[in-house]
């Protein structure tokens, strides 16, 4: 076997299982939806607007239900069947899609936007933690890791495609055909959980009803510094660090003076990096706090760098980095969160970290919007870099202190079986 073929089955091993393979399938179509859908919501606030406040609004929208009620949203993962929870919920985010179509192709007002996206947030609150726990039952222990990376590779990919796709609907026949392409790929991932296998599942056993289980999720995550750190991490670079649907559209057309076609080509680079960066990881054979910490710091470094670029000729491989520092900080959280949390605890812990990652948007939206709008974009990625340093800052001093009681012994890592 050559080195490539070496190197192609350990970062593709999880793709031999059936239902993760058509589970990848259909994801990837759906994800590149998903992503036209986000672009297109983004740049139709701004053309409506013109304002960065309303783009934060709408991020406040797209993620709001995830702060409120994404807690719970992973209890009832937790308790259900996933793949039948995922087709409900991938039902009637499809309907949600094709509704943001009719409000497109009939001219509806702005706040009819804000009011479909909402919905969509509702669907988003209950899909992320059970679509995520959902990969570690459709593969082998051994597997879990690659099977995670390469869920973050496909998610990134879609980010690369969607947006350039995205782009050229918008500009060739209008926002509707954008939104209406989203709600048609949903019939891929639909379609690929219903031909899985539910026998060759290797299903957790549902949380038992019980009273006050969120705040015992809570309490577990709190008395789990493998967890906690991270997670804290999690939440400070998500508020302020990864609202890219706000800034980025400011940045591009007022301090770069570009188009919105410029725009979706400089996500697509900022994606293509994330992608680059989510397979580099995909033979990581272990995870510990401190590579969170250094993926923090680079992804700061990447945004500080990209607020001081002077034209698009500039931005573009300082955005590959940007993508590719970012997701080697997200991964990094997710895999400790999968590979470290108790099989009955895992809906709860990854809805309390997408409730960080995405429920932290609308927190943090609006203001970075209104940095954008008032002090110019470039500040608002500033703001994002410090965000980056300061966690990593208080990441890298709690590992000290859980290095102290264990004589400078390394801290805890999660390990795995080299795929």
């Amino acid at each position: 076997m050559t080195r490539v073929e070496r190197f192609g089955r350990a970062t593709f091993a999880s793709l031999r299982i059936r239902n993760f393979r058509l589970f990848f399938v259909g994801q990837s179509i759906s994800q590149v939806g998903n992503w036209m859908t986000l672009l297109a919501q983004s740049l139709l606030v701004l053309q409506l607007t013109d304002s960065g406040v309303a783009l934060g609004l709408l991020a406040a929208a797209q993620f709001g239900p995830m702060l409120l009620i994404g807690p719970w949203a992973g209890l009832v993962a937790d308790r259900a069947d996933k793949r039948r929870l995922l087709l409900v919920v991938q039902s009637l985010a499809m309907v949600q899609s094709f509704a943001l179509a009719v409000v497109a192709f009939t001219g509806a007002p702005v706040g009819a936007i804000f009011a479909v996206a909402l919905v969509g947030g509702v669907t988003v609150a209950f899909d992320n933690p059970a679509r995520r726990a959902f990969v570690v039952e459709m593969v082998p222990e051994p597997d879990v890791a690659n099977a995670v990376s390469l869920n973050s590779a496909l998610m990134t990919s879609s980010r690369v495609v969607g947006p350039a796709l995205a782009g050229v609907l918008i500009a060739t026949v209008g926002f509707g055909w954008a939104f209406l392409a989203d709600g048609i790929s949903y019939l891929a991932v639909l379609t690929s959980l219903w031909l899985m296998r539910p026998s060759e599942l290797r299903r957790s056993e549902p949380a038992a009803r019980a009273p006050g289980q969120v705040r015992e999720g809570l309490r577990y995550v709190r008395r789990t510094p493998e967890l906690f750190v991270p997670l804290v991490m999690m939440g400070v670079v998500g508020t302020l660090a990864f609202n890219f649907g706000t800034v980025m559209p400011l940045f591009v057309t007022r301090d770069l003076a570009g188009s919105t076609t410029t725009f979706s080509i400089i996500f697509s680079v900022l994606s293509a990096g994330s992608l680059v960066g989510a397979l580099a990881v995909a033979r990581r054979t272990e995870v510990g706090i401190r590579n969170v910490v250094r993926a923090a710091v680079a992804f700061g470094v990447a945004m500080a760098v990209f607020a001081v670029a002077p034209g698009i000729g500039t931005a573009l491989p300082v955005a590959f980095a940007v993508g590719l520092a970012s997701i080697a900080f997200l991964t990094a959280s997710t895999a400790i969160v999968q590979l470290r949390s108790d099989p009955e605890m895992r809906g709860r812990v990854l809805a309390l970290q997408s409730m960080l990652f995405l429920g932290t948007t609308p927190l943090g939206g609006p203001l970075v919007g209104w940095v954008a709008q008032d002090l110019g974009a470039r500040w608002a990625l500033a703001l994002g870099a410090s965000a980056c340093a300061g966690a990593a800052a208080w990441g890298a001093v709690m590992v000290r202190r859980a290095d102290r009681p264990r004589n400078a012994a390394a801290p805890p890592v999660v390990r795995t079986v080299p795929t």
